[in-house]
């Protein structure tokens, strides 16, 4: 039996050439940044540690951007959002135990939001792998273990030789829908021992596709044509997926109305007849969804946030469209799709039969009224003034990060994005600290646009070390910090729960002159100057910061 061989690569003589005789004085560490760069990385973000300097020094000798910051779940958090900007995968490096844990927390929000971040972490020697307990420093039992429960997952290295597989099954990993964080670990002496492994060339790690099945698909049209009453919800998935347009072509094509999840601000547009906006914390708006005969949830698990904090109960059939198979049915019986929104909706949108209702937009219209009228029953003029200030200043192409904070639980539900993969926050994990290093993350991502971070003064505490990194790389941002004197949305929970608040009042710097004092300029605002100072500061190059004195409330919830 014979085989044809003649589709092997053929190499040319100074391809054997260079393949035989690596060039001299590389190490681990260029394997992992070799792996990187033939896999398509452009930019790294991290921050170097002991065992870990094989990689950073091998940065010097690569064509990859560092982006470094000053503390690695600031790190992660720029990664996460270099991810969900680009739809790439955000390289991460990490130091061995200290280092590696830092960046816990925000590789938890980046596997909530399904950010495709590769984190690339040293490990102890190999000599003291295993579980012993050796007295290396920076020394755990399993280091692993601290991250399986967090990440998609786990990769480890124990040679040179399985530094590219390992880099190649990880990014595979990390683009395959649904996104997330991977783990790599490699031990500092492989890092650290010289190679002569010829140079990493190009490599392939395409993900596999997620197509829904197709009697699955067939069964979701049939239901959707002979609907009464639906209704779509779209989440982060849509966002991610870039369906957009597969979204808005199926709702005109069925007369469907649109509501959008946190996650999913901008799949839609805001001013569409059809569009529900995004009042999901809003009884008017879980009437409307809880009477739909037909119920489309594309991109969501239905999660707290998503549901009115499960009081939401469905009456008619869903229909679940979702890449995490862990999430279908999860929180509801549904007809369950496990596939790419892009690929399902495209899909759904070919099988569909057009169907005709006069009275969606109206009935749309009356949703949207009666949550004006109990939004204007409770006296939060300010608080509308602030956010239709920022709508004002911000361009519509800029994108723009959110920290847990008063102001951004108001841009969740009354905040027009505008454009798709432009409204970003932290509400999966729900970590505070996200806003302005993920800002830096975007900034770095594509540095023609401004970006915008928006936090309060207890998480800009979080992050106010990345002032210098934003002045050291120059980056095109502006840090918008509303000042209220602590934790302001703990202190409204506390005090509604138990008469008072406790441990949420806090000191604080001036943010004025300590961002002057980085180099970055900044200015203190007013609600009535917030939109020409926001505007000047987007527009002016590199980074600048606006502080905001004001006490913000939060919208009276529907839930309890």
């Amino acid at each position: 039996m014979s085989h044809d061989h003649d589709d092997r690569p053929r190499l040319t003589a100074a391809q054997a050439a260079a393949a035989l005789n690596p060039p001299p004085g590389r190490n681990g560490g260029d394997l992992v940044v070799e792996s990187l760069q033939g896999l398509g990385a452009t930019t790294v973000f991290g921050l170097p540690g002991q065992h870990a300097l094989g990689m950073f020094d091998a940065l010097r000798r690569s064509s990859l951007s560092y982006v470094g910051l000053r503390v690695e779940n600031n790190a992660g958090f720029a990664a996460d959002a270099y991810g969900r900007i680009t739809g790439e995968v955000a390289p991460l490096l990490l130091s061995t135990g200290p280092g590696a844990l830092t960046s816990l927390a925000a590789l938890q929000e980046a596997a909530a939001a399904s950010a495709p971040v590769l984190a690339v972490s040293s490990q102890i020697p190999t000599a003291g792998l295993g579980g012993g307990r050796h007295g290396y420093l920076h020394e755990l039992r399993d280091q692993q273990s601290s991250v399986r429960d967090i990440v998609k997952s786990v990769h480890t290295v124990r040679s040179a030789s399985q530094i590219p597989s390992a880099i190649a099954a990880a990014w595979e990993s990390a683009l395959t829908a649904p996104h997330g964080p991977v783990w790599v670990e490699i031990p500092q002496d492989v890092l650290l021992a010289e190679t002569t492994l010829p140079v990493v060339s190009a490599m392939d790690a395409t993900p596999r596709e997620l197509h829904p099945r197709p009697e699955l698909t067939i069964a979701a049209a049939h239901l959707l044509s002979n609907a009464e009453r639906p209704v779509i919800i779209a989440g982060g998935g849509v966002v991610r997926s870039d369906a957009s347009g597969k979204l808005l072509a199926l709702a005109e094509k069925t007369d469907t109305p649109v509501v959008t999840t946190f996650g999913g601000k901008g799949a839609f547009p805001w001013e569409h007849p059809l569009s529900l906006r995004s009042w999901l914390e809003d009884r008017h708006t879980t009437d409307f969804l809880e009477d739909a005969d037909v119920l489309l949830v594309v991109g969501s698990g239905l999660g707290e946030l998503s549901s009115n904090y499960h009081t939401f109960r469905p009456r008619g059939r869903v229909i679940q469209i979702e890449a995490d198979a862990g999430k279908l049915e999860s929180n509801h019986p549904a007809l369950g799709i496990h596939s790419d929104a892009r690929e399902a909706l495209a899909d759904l949108l070919e099988a569909v039969e057009p169907r005709e209702d006069a009275g969606a937009a109206e009935r749309v219209r009356t949703v949207l009224e009666k949550v004006r009228v109990r939004i204007e029953a409770q006296d939060l003029t300010l608080e509308q003034q602030v956010l239709a200030a920022v709508r004002e200043a911000l361009p519509d192409t800029a994108p723009s990060f959110w920290d847990m904070t008063i102001l951004a639980y108001w841009a969740w539900s009354a905040f027009d994005a505008r454009r798709p993969n432009t409204m970003h926050s932290a509400q999966g994990a729900g970590g505070l600290g996200y806003g302005f290093p993920a800002a830096i993350g975007a900034a770095a991502a594509d540095p023609t646009k401004p970006v915008l971070a928006v936090s309060g003064d207890g998480g800009a505490m979080y992050s106010i070390a990345e002032l210098a990194t934003a002045r050291q790389y120059d980056l095109p941002l502006t840090w918008l910090i509303v000042d209220d004197g602590g934790y302001g949305i703990l202190r409204e929970y506390m005090t509604g729960a138990f008469g008072e608040a406790t441990a949420t009042e806090l000191s604080r710097p001036d943010f004025v002159a300590l961002a002057e004092s980085f180099g970055v300029p900044a200015v203190r605002t007013t609600p009535e100057s917030l939109a020409a100072d926001l505007g000047k500061a987007l527009a002016a190059p590199g980074p600048s910061v606006v502080v905001l004195p004001a006490l913000l409330r939060m919208f009276e919830p529907t839930h309890l």
